[in-house]
């Protein structure tokens, strides 16, 4: 049985409860500055206990850790590097959920020297979206390019931005304002969100896809110098981007994050049906012949155990759950130091108690192929 302290409470956080106390090997010590929000997850849920949480009042902090193997930070990106810090003092294994680079840059830091595991970026992008494209570039002898593509989106999109909140609003905010990464003509370039606008059709439904920040990860360190072309870019229906874009530039929220999460969060409903989908293609030579590899997968929302969660909910809650597994359960090559998504193979983690949540037949049967 591992013990692990779960930080936050919130709609991912009830997913990853629900995940590591319905395999019978977990104890989640849930821990959240409310405590009503820890309590009500452990109403619903065995092998749970609810604690208050203060990262200002370490010695309490590094009490929550004390007999943990390891720390989940489902908490804003802007808690992760506190809860890093003390995770690596307590002696537990660390990962989170962060889609902010300046974040796992630090996190990164942090690592250096560590007798634990420091895996930052887990879950769906960042998270298994590299852990797929890393993959696929493994049956190349030499790779062009890879395109990584994902979307979560609203099965019954209704109003005008044709999107609904189904995770961490402060992360949408910064996917959409600040800078991402791309390996164009083989050489690391920073990108500039909403851009490089594309149109894509998928199972006969069209959608738009976009620059964002942060979904790919550490992969452009990890195919630095391996690849022509490598970029990441957020699917939605027709129509988004341009909304958006209004929103931060002509009405100026780009500088008013605080203001225009009140506005999202007070006009945009949540939604639980819900659905995730993963795109990605490499380009490159095999057998001295040009050939292309794609794995495309769609998770639509369901059930763990009793109980019913949003894809979004699903997909990030799996992408954090098998990474730390497959690290406890020592199938990992290193249990130190700072990991990448990335150094977990697509079998390893599809064949996860965890990771099967993302198994999809049609996507099975490309991989086959």
């Amino acid at each position: 049985m591992y013990t692990v302290a779960l930080f936050g409470a919130g709609k991912i956080g009830v997913a990853i409860a629900a995940l590591l106390t319905g395999s019978g090997r977990y104890q989640v010590r849930v821990c959240d500055v409310t405590l009503k929000s820890a309590e009500a997850i452990t109403a619903q849920f065995s092998s749970c206990s609810a604690h208050q949480l203060n990262l200002k009042d370490e010695a309490g902090t590094l009490k929550l850790l004390t007999g943990c193997q390891a720390v989940i930070s489902a908490l804003p990106f802007f808690c992760n590097v506190e809860v890093a810090r003390m995770a690596v003092k307590a002696g537990a294994h660390y990962l989170d959920l962060t889609e902010d680079v300046e974040t796992t840059r630090q996190v990164s830091a942090l690592a250096d020297g560590a007798a634990v595991a420091l895996m930052p970026q887990c879950g769906l992008a960042p998270g298994f979206i590299s852990i797929a494209g890393a993959d696929l570039t493994r049956s190349f002898a030499r790779v062009d390019s890879v395109r990584m593509r994902v979307g979560a989106l609203p099965i019954y999109p209704s109003n005008r931005l044709k999107y609904n909140l189904t995770w961490s609003t402060d992360g949408l905010i910064n996917e959409y304002c600040n800078l991402g990464e791309a390996i164009i003509n083989g050489k690391l370039q920073a990108t500039q969100p909403l851009e490089s606008y594309e149109r894509i059709s998928l199972d006969g439904v069209e959608y738009e896809a976009f620059n964002t920040s942060g979904g790919l990860g550490t992969l452009c360190e990890t195919l630095a110098g391996k690849v022509r072309a490598l970029d990441y870019k957020t699917m939605r229906y027709p129509g988004h981007r341009d909304l958006v874009a209004f929103l931060l530039y002509d009405m100026g929220f780009l500088t008013e994050r605080a203001e225009l999460k009140r506005i999202f969060e007070r006009c945009m409903p949540g939604t639980g049906q819900d659905k995730c989908i993963v795109f990605v293609e490499v380009c490159g030579w095999s057998a001295e012949k040009l050939i292309q590899r794609t794995y495309a997968s769609t998770i639509y929302h369901g059930m763990i155990g009793k109980h019913h969660f949003g894809a979004i909910q699903i997909t990030t809650a799996a992408g954090i759950c098998a990474p730390l597994d497959l690290l406890l359960t020592g199938k990992l090559p290193r249990s130190a130091g700072f990991i990448r998504c990335e150094e977990i193979t697509l079998t390893q983690f599809l064949q996860n108690e965890f990771g099967r949540y993302y198994q999809d037949e049609a996507a099975q049967r490309d991989l086959a192929g």
